[in-house]
């Protein structure tokens, strides 16, 4: 075969006249040190804070890690994956982008990780947008005060320690007490309420999240229910960014005018993942080993739960943070940091919760900063008497175990409470609707339940609250109104409770 010279000379000089060279700027790094999910890496002195950072690999999906620590001539950062496929002498890439998540109504219903991709196998998602992982909290200006509440269904929580759209509510207490059943009740109680709730697991047992997304989806909340899900098994970098990842997606919803409940289960293993990291990135210890910006670690993540004002969509956005106490002291490091950032506690104790009082709450050390102002009015009626007989039944309890002498006024009270204490006892997965608490409680606390015994008080509080709803349903209806107990319902509900209690004795 002949070459023929002329039509390549002729070809190449076609190419030449149309070739135009194509320069772009890349700042490259090296990874200097890799392992246990740090890399110390050189050459990137323009990378910034919370930057991500590409490491590529020809022929394999790309890794990346989030900037944390920008030393002089090094920066440290943790790898968002498996920091086994790097290798010392790796380039990496500063990406001008700081971490983000994806965001959407389609996250709704799945279970995903904290860099929102799907881990259910039901697909991919398709977002409406991506959201910043770390932001600033919404200012003064923006939010305004806290006023309708969020019903738990749990009468305990509803009527005594009421939470409400925009609160931070701490849920503390030892390990096994019943911490995160409260949180899940919550979040099957929301389906009816138009809230839409993340519940957020970290460094949890991927077994135990299977069993919580079965319960959800068995009782149709996961409907309206994201789970992001850093598993026990996950590196320390997922657990950290887990909460943030949370809040993110519940932003995006509260930015839309709509109410948020985020569940982060639980910072006290976000606090140790966050020392983990710390500890391998060599920043100076502290208190127990933590970093000194522990604090400002929940600070951030919390403050940036709201409830906006009208002016910005009015939207809201509720945090149940859960954090687990050792041995019940509620004054180590990490317990009282995040109390003095939240606006109450639910306090859970082992105690109760083997005398078989579940929720096992102690009333005493709970409490909610908001108030009755999230409380609606016949809840608020009922309430107020329902505190001050239990504070009493606590004090006369005590006292009444050295004393077999007690007047008549003593042993009532003594009577009450007891029946009270047996109310506020609520099964798991049995949220209340609000109606059906108002009008129990208001049986209670006037004490109108004294002659039925205490061990038939469940067996009776079933049976009135099926009474109301068959023979007393506009009643029912009107108690969640503005007006609240009005005396026509009082009288209604007084002879409910007496016609009810006749035929219960017999």
């Amino acid at each position: 075969m002949k070459i023929n010279k002329e039509e390549i000379l002729k070809e190449l000089r076609a190419q030449l006249a149309n070739f135009k060279a194509e320069t772009y700027e890349a700042e490259v790094g090296h990874v200097v040190e890799v392992g246990d999910g740090i890399v110390r890496l050189s050459g990137l002195s323009q990378v910034k804070m919370s930057e991500m950072i590409e490491f590529k690999e020809a022929g394999q999906e790309s890794i990346y890690g989030v900037a944390l620590n920008l030393n002089d001539g090094s920066v440290g950062a943790m790898v968002l994956g498996e920091s086994s496929r790097i290798q010392e002498g790796d380039l990496a890439y500063a990406t001008g982008r700081i971490l983000e998540v994806p965001v959407g109504d389609k996250l709704i219903g799945r279970v995903v990780n904290p860099l929102g991709q799907p881990i259910d196998g039901k697909g991919n998602i398709a977002p409406d947008a991506f959201y910043p992982v770390e932001k600033i909290a919404p200012g003064v200006i923006t939010r305004q005060s806290v006023n309708k509440p969020i019903q738990t269904g749990l009468k305990a929580i509803d009527a005594l320690i009421p939470i409400g759209r925009g609160q931070r509510e701490l849920i503390i207490g030892d390990r096994q007490t019943g911490k995160t059943a409260i949180a899940i009740d919550a979040i099957i109680n929301q389906k009816k309420e138009n809230v839409i709730c993340i519940y957020v697991a970290i460094g949890q047992k991927e077994s135990k999240v299977a069993k919580i997304v079965a319960e959800l989806t068995e009782r149709g909340a996961m409907d309206n229910t994201i789970v992001v899900l850093a598993g026990a098994s996950d590196p320390a970098a997922l657990s950290f960014i887990a909460p943030y990842a949370g809040c993110a997606m519940g932003e995006y919803f509260m930015d839309k005018g709509k109410d948020v409940l985020v569940v982060y289960d639980d910072l006290s293993k976000h606090a140790w993942s966050y020392r983990e990291i710390s500890l391998l990135l060599r920043r100076p210890p502290g208190r127990e080993a933590y970093p000194g910006d522990i604090f400002y670690l929940h600070s951030r993540l919390l403050e940036r739960s709201a409830k906006l004002n009208a002016d910005y969509g009015g939207g809201s956005l509720t945090a149940l943070p859960i954090i687990e106490t050792q041995s019940g002291d509620v004054s180590a490091y990490i317990p009282t940091n995040v109390i003095s950032i939240t606006d109450g506690q639910i306090y859970l104790e082992s105690d109760l919760f083997y005398q078989g009082v579940r929720p096992a709450l102690n009333i005493g050390l709970s409490v909610s900063r908001v108030g009755s102002a999230a409380q609606i009015k016949a809840m608020k009626q009922v309430a107020g008497k329902l505190r001050i007989d239990l504070a009493q039944f606590r004090e006369l309890e005590a006292f009444a175990q050295f004393s077999s002498d007690l007047d008549q006024e003593t042993k009532n009270r003594l009577e009450l409470g007891k029946r009270l204490s047996e109310i506020l006892k609520q099964g798991q997965y049995e949220p209340m609707p609000v109606a059906n608490q108002v009008v129990v409680l208001y049986a209670a606390v006037n004490g109108l339940v004294n002659a039925i015994p205490v061990e038939r008080i469940k067996e009776w509080e079933a049976g009135f609250i099926k009474y109301c709803q068959v023979n007393y349903k506009t009643i029912m209806a009107e108690i969640i109104k503005p007006e609240g107990l009005t005396d026509k319902i009082k009288e209604a509900l007084n002879k409910a409770v007496t016609e009810f209690n006749q035929s219960f004795s017999k």
